[in-house]
C-alpha cells in the first residue's frame, strides 16, 4: 500500500521511548494496570476494593514482588502496607546498588491487619533499585499502596542532568528526532548541573553509532556552574529515508556518570524504516474453551502488531503513522496486542469458535510507526467447545431416588474463591472484554448495559456489585458472608447496583406483566399472580434459573438446612420464587457458548461445575420447593426447546445452507431424502453455525436432523 505523506516538517521530538530507569521523584497509587517508566512486577495482583485509597498492589504468594530502578539518589520512601490474614511470613523492602545484590531497609513480620499504615524508609544515596518482596508466605497476603520515592537532597559535588524540552533524559535514555532527508534540524539539549557548589566540567560530547555522520554536535559548554543550566545543540541531517541512528556521548567529571549516554533515534523523512520481513511460526496452545494461548518466532522488527476476528479471515490491515492499543479496531478486526513480546493471550474466548489472527511486524514509535503490509503472517484455531471430563457424570442416573442427593455430593465440597477476588478472576480472566484505548467493558447481566473502564476494576468506582442470583437474604445461613454459599462465583454476576441490583433487591424473578420500575433491559412490577417480581433481559433468563438451581442444589442439607426457593420469602414479600417460571427459562434459553466457557472456567478455580449448564435436563428431576426428587422429569421440553430454537435459513435453498440451535453447539448433522437414505452427515463437529454447500443435491424435500449436547432436533427443507 502507499504510504502516508505528512505534510508537516517533524523537527521537534514527537515522544521518548520508554526506559527502564525512573526520573525521581516517582510514585504511584496503583490505578492502573500499566506500570510506571522504571517499575516492574511478578506475581503481584489487585485489591480493587481496599488500599490507601483503592485499588491497591496484592502480594498473595512467596516470591511475589515489585521492583522501582530509579536514575539518580533517591530520598525517603513512602508507602502503605496492611496485612489481610497475614501471620507467621515475612514481607521485606529491600535496596540495591546494582539490581543484583540486595540489603534489606526494612522487614515486615506483623503488618497491620485490614488497616493500611504510613512507612517511611531512608535508602542509601547509592541506591538505585528499590524492592517489595514477599519472601516467606505462611498464611495470608500483603497490601501495598501509595508507594512514592521523592528527590535525593542536594550535594555539592557537581552532578550531570539532561533535558530537552523540559523532560529528563535518564542516562542510556533514548531520544527521538527527524527531519526532512538531505535538511538539517537542529536540536538542542539543557546540561545541567544539579550540584550545589562545585562546577561541572564538560571535556567531549561526541557522536558515534552505525549513522553517526548524520549528527554532528555544533554547541557544548566547557563548564556549567553550580545550579546552572547550559546548552548542547546537536543537528541532524538524515542521508536517507528511515531509520538513522547514533549514540551522544557527553563526558564530564561527574562523579558517578562520567559519560553520560544517549541513544539518538534518528528519522529521515516522515516514518521508520519498514521492517524487512514478517514474523513466523503462529502456534496455538492451551487451548481451552474459554482462553487461548498464541505465540511465534521474532523477525527483526521494533514490535508486532497482533489483531483478531471471529468465524472468517482478516481483510483489513494497519495504517503507518498510527500507534494502536489493545481494543482497537483495525478494518474489521480488533487489536488483541501491540509491543515487543511474542505471545499474547486473548480474552473474550467463548466455547466452540473460530478465531482468526494476523500478525505484522513494525518499526518505529508514535507517528513514525512504518507497518510491513505484504504477506503478514496469519493462523486460526477453534476453542474446544466444552471441557466437561468425560467420566464427570458417570455416577448420576434421572432414574435413582437419590438423583437429588447425588447432584449434591458431586457439587459440594469444592475449593472456595474469596468474594474479594472476584474482581481478579472473573472479571479481570473472564468477563471484561477488549475496547478501544486499551480499555476494558463489562456487561450487567440484568439490564445489558455495557460498563467501560480503565484496568483494574473497581466495584464502587464503577457503580457495580457482585449479584447474589439466589438472594444472600434467602440463605439459611444469612447473615454469615464468609461462607462457601456467599463466595460461590457460580451464582455472583456482575451488575449495576443502584440502577439494577438494588431495583431487584431480593424479590423472587418472574414475568413481570404489569411494569412499575426498570432499567434497559430489565423490569421491574406485578406478575399474573399480583406479585412483584423483577425480570431480567431476555439473554440472561436461563443463566439466572440455571445459577440459581445450582445453588439450591450444592448447599442443600449444608448444616442440616434445606436450600430450596423460600417461600414465604420475608414478612414484606408473603410469597416465594416460582420454580416453574426458572425452569421454563432453563428450557427456552439453553446454555450459549457463552455459559458453557463460564461454566469451564469456574470449574478450573473451584473445582466443580454447574450440573445445569452441562444438562439442563436435569432440572426437570428436582423440586426446588423442598429440594425432593421429580421422578416424571420433563425430557419433551427440553427437546421442544431445542426445535424451537432449531433455525434453517434460507428454506427452500439453493446453494448454501445456514444452521443454527439458538447459540447451542452443533456436534453433528444428517440430512435424509424423502426415501431415508443419509445423502450428507458429519461428526464431531464443535460448531455454534454451520453452513453447508449443498448444490449438490437433487431438487426435492428432505429432513435435517443436528444433533446437540442436549439432544436432537430435526425440520424439513426444500431443495431448489
Amino acid at each position: 500500500m502507499n504510504k502516508i505523506v505528512y505534510t508537516l516538517v517533524f523537527s521537534l521530538l514527537m515522544s521518548v521511548l520508554s526506559y527502564s530507569q525512573a526520573v525521581l521523584p516517582t510514585s504511584w497509587s496503583f490505578t492502573t494496570t500499566t506500570l510506571p517508566t522504571g517499575w516492574t512486577e511478578s506475581g503481584t495482583s489487585f485489591y480493587t476494593a481496599s488500599g490507601n485509597t483503592p485499588p491497591a498492589m496484592k502480594f498473595d504468594n512467596t516470591g511475589d514482588y515489585l521492583i522501582i530502578y530509579f536514575a539518580s539518589s533517591p530520598g525517603a520512601l513512602t508507602y502503605y502496607l496492611t496485612g489481610n490474614s497475614f501471620a507467621g511470613g515475612t514481607f521485606k523492602v529491600e535496596e540495591s546498588d546494582n539490581g543484583t545484590t540486595y540489603t534489606t531497609l526494612h522487614t515486615h513480620t506483623a503488618p497491620p491487619a485490614g488497616t493500611y499504615q504510613m512507612y517511611t524508609d531512608n535508602p542509601q544515596s547509592a541506591t538505585r533499585y528499590i524492592r517489595f518482596i514477599y519472601t516467606n508466605k505462611a498464611s495470608g497476603n500483603i497490601g501495598l499502596d501509595d508507594v512514592g520515592i521523592a528527590v535525593g537532597a542536594a550535594t555539592p559535588e557537581q552532578e550531570i542532568n539532561v533535558k530537552y524540552n523540559n523532560t529528563t533524559i535518564v542516562t542510556g535514555g533514548t531520544q527521538v528526532v527527524s527531519s526532512l532527508v538531505s535538511a538539517m534540524t537542529p536540536f538542542v539539549f539543557d546540561i545541567e548541573n544539579l550540584g550545589t557548589a562545585n562546577t561541572l566540567n564538560i571535556s567531549s560530547a561526541t557522536v558515534s553509532g552505525a549513522n553517526a555522520s548524520d549528527f554532528t554536535v555544533a554547541l557544548f559548554p566547557l563548564t556549567v556552574a553550580a545550579g546552572a543550566v547550559q546548552p548542547l545543540t546537536v543537528n541532524f541531517t538524515p542521508a536517507a529515508a528511515g531509520n538513522r541512528n547514533a549514540v551522544l556521548t557527553i563526558n564530564s567529571n561527574d562523579v558517578d556518570e562520567a559519560s553520560y549516554i544517549i541513544n539518538l533515534y534518528g528519522i529521515g523523512g516522515n516514518l521508520a524504516s519498514e521492517p524487512a520481513a514478517q514474523p513466523s511460526n503462529l502456534t496455538f496452545s492451551n487451548v481451552k474453551s474459554y482462553r487461548i494461548t498464541g505465540s511465534f518466532t521474532a523477525s527483526a522488527a521494533e514490535g508486532f502488531l497482533v489483531l483478531r476476528k471471529k468465524d472468517s479471515a482478516i481483510t483489513g490491515a494497519p495504517v503507518d503513522g498510527a500507534v494502536y492499543q489493545r481494543g482497537d479496531i483495525v478494518g474489521d478486526a480488533q487489536v488483541v496486542y501491540s509491543g515487543t513480546s511474542t505471545g499474547f493471550i486473548p480474552n473474550n474466548i467463548i466455547a466452540g469458535t473460530d478465531y482468526y489472527f494476523t500478525v505484522y511486524a513494525y518499526n518505529g514509535p508514535g507517528i513514525y510507526r512504518n507497518y510491513l503490509i505484504t504477506s503478514p503472517l496469519t493462523g486460526h484455531v477453534t476453542s474446544l467447545g466444552s471441557m466437561q471430563p468425560a467420566n464427570y457424570y458417570n455416577g448420576i442416573s434421572t432414574s435413582s431416588t437419590t438423583f437429588v442427593a447425588d447432584l449434591h455430593n458431586l457439587t459440594n465440597p469444592h475449593q472456595m474463591q474469596f468474594y474479594s477476588n472476584y474482581a481478579n478472576l472473573m472479571i479481570g480472566l473472564f468477563a471484561a472484554r477488549d475496547t478501544t484505548l486499551d480499555r476494558r467493558v463489562i456487561t450487567c447481566v440484568y439490564s445489558g448495559e455495557n460498563k467501560i473502564y480503565t484496568e483494574p476494576f473497581d466495584f464502587t468506582t464503577n457503580g457495580f456489585s457482585r449479584e447474589h442470583t439466589y438472594c444472600h437474604s434467602w440463605m439459611p445461613s444469612y447473615p454469615a458472608d464468609a461462607l462457601p454459599e456467599y463466595n460461590d462465583y457460580h451464582h455472583l454476576f456482575p451488575t449495576n447496583q443502584n440502577d439494577a441490583n438494588a431495583l431487584r433487591s431480593n424479590y423472587p424473578l418472574g414475568k413481570v406483566v404489569t411494569q412499575t420500575g426498570g432499567y434497559l433491559g430489565c423490569k421491574f412490577g406485578f406478575d399474573a399472580s399480583g406479585n412483584r417480581v423483577f425480570e431480567p433481559r431476555d439473554a440472561h433468563k436461563g443463566d439466572a434459573a440455571r445459577a440459581m438451581m445450582y445453588e439450591a442444589i450444592c448447599y442443600t442439607t449444608v448444616s442440616g438446612n434445606n436450600w430450596g426457593f423460600p417461600n414465604p420469602i420475608s414478612s414484606s414479600i408473603p410469597y416465594g420464587q416460582d420454580q416453574a417460571i426458572l425452569k421454563q427459562w432453563n428450557m427456552q434459553d439453553l446454555p450459549d457458548a457463552w455459559e458453557i466457557s463460564r461454566n469451564d472456567f469456574l470449574d478450573s478455580l473451584q473445582g466443580n461445575r454447574n450440573p445445569f449448564v452441562d444438562n439442563p435436563n436435569y432440572a426437570c428431576f428436582v423440586n426446588f420447593t423442598n429440594m425432593s426428587y421429580e421422578s416424571l422429569g420433563c425430557t419433551a421440553k427440553v427437546e421442544e426447546a431445542l426445535l424451537n430454537g432449531f433455525i434453517l435459513y434460507p428454506n427452500p435453498v439453493t446453494n448454501i445452507l445456514t444452521m443454527n440451535v439458538d447459540a447451542t453447539t452443533i456436534t453433528g448433522y444428517e440430512i435424509i431424502s424423502a426415501d431415508g437414505r443419509v445423502v450428507k452427515s458429519a461428526n464431531g463437529m464443535n460448531e455454534v453455525l454451520v453452513e453447508l454447500n449443498i448444490q449438490d443435491l437433487k431438487t426435492g424435500s428432505y429432513i435435517v436432523k443436528v444433533r446437540t449436547p442436549y439432544g436432537e432436533a430435526q425440520k424439513s427443507i426444500v431443495k431448489n
